[in-house]
């Protein structure tokens, strides 16, 4: 499945297919092919793919973006999610046979304890190898920046003592042209149980570009041929999706599925959200029942978080960076 995308073209769904007469038009700037191997569990299949369409979308100025969307295969499935990939998404062994210059990685959730016994390990470190030559630049965003870096160098993650989640200021550490232009700091979304330690990486060659006191290492860099850009949060999410994943926790608790409440996401909601929710915690944890779940208190996020003008700026950058590339390849 191959979408085309530019900034006049409104965006529903992957399987959104743009009339012959848009495809007419003329455009200028480079038309770039992009493809996001989306391995995010299933209630997040969907949101993920207009996330990441919606962000180029914005950021793709006069350029047209071919975007094609894959999962891999190793990735467990509900049935519904299963039809899903298999109906809308292009076959994994399609990637090989086309040329991409640039790939978004997805993580996906733990089902394991060690990253090398994940089902999708051997998928993922396949796609490390595959894209260090095959493509100008890859995006590997939470798990697969895990995955790649335990790969690429033995990096190994580190268990967090309590999740990291909300939205942080990330500042920037380097002058790199990635972040040029972004928003200083950086609003970044993380939702994480682990994380990779800034001397690790540095002492690995990687670059380190944003940071941030509270969640530590944002995003990072290494030249290996293509330029491979690391994520440990996800400039992607939208304004809900931390919500989401926060009432899907609490639903866990409630039916006894993991045995410790979520915290509340840091710098996401209103100080009257944050006390309500507190509040229905301590009642929670008492009346521990699935049907709590209904009484949730109403919620307000915070009007500060302008988490999108961030993903925008680093993702104009990128597709520039991928753009000049394009350009180079043409004049060949």
């Amino acid at each position: 499945m191959s979408i085309l995308i530019d900034r006049d073209q409104g965006i529903s769904s992957p399987a959104l297919v743009p009339a012959e007469a848009d495809l007419a038009r003329d455009h200028s700037g480079a038309e770039l092919t992009i493809g996001l191997i989306n391995n995010m569990p299933d209630p997040a299949l969907k949101a993920t793919e207009r996330q990441f369409m919606k962000l180029l979308q914005a950021a793709a100025g006069p350029r047209r973006i071919r975007f094609h969307c894959f999962s891999l295969p190793s990735v467990m499935r509900s049935p519904e999610a299963k039809w899903h990939v298999e109906s809308e998404y292009s076959d994994l062994s399609d990637l090989k046979r086309q040329k991409f210059d640039g790939l978004i990685v997805t993580g996906a959730e733990p089902v394991a304890p060690e990253l090398d016994q994940e089902p999708c390990w051997r998928d993922l470190t396949d796609l490390v190898d595959w894209a260090k030559t095959n493509t100008r630049s890859t995006i590997w965003s939470c798990l697969a920046a895990h995955a790649a870096v335990l790969h690429l160098d033995g990096i190994e993650r580190r268990r967090l003592d309590a999740k990291c989640s909300g939205i942080y200021d990330c500042a920037k550490v380097t002058d790199h042209w990635l972040t040029g232009d972004a928003p200083s700091p950086l609003k970044i979304s993380h939702s994480r149980l682990n994380e990779l330690c800034a001397d690790d990486l540095a002492a690995r060659g990687y670059q380190l570009l944003t940071t941030s006191p509270e969640a530590g290492v944002d995003i990072f860099a290494k030249q290996l041929g293509s330029q491979f850009v690391f994520f440990q949060g996800h400039p992607e999410y939208d304004a809900l999706s931390l919500e989401r994943e926060y009432l899907r926790d609490i639903s866990r608790f409630l039916a006894g599925q993991c045995d410790t409440y979520p915290a509340l996401p840091i710098g996401y909601f209103d100080a009257e959200t944050e006390q309500s929710l507190l509040r229905f915690e301590q009642r929670a944890r008492v009346e521990r029942r699935p049907g709590l779940s209904v009484e949730l208190p109403d919620r307000t996020l915070r009007q500060d978080n302008a988490a999108g003008a961030a993903a925008t700026a680093i993702f104009k950058n990128w597709l520039h960076y991928l753009s000049q590339g394009a350009r180079r390849s043409l004049r060949r």
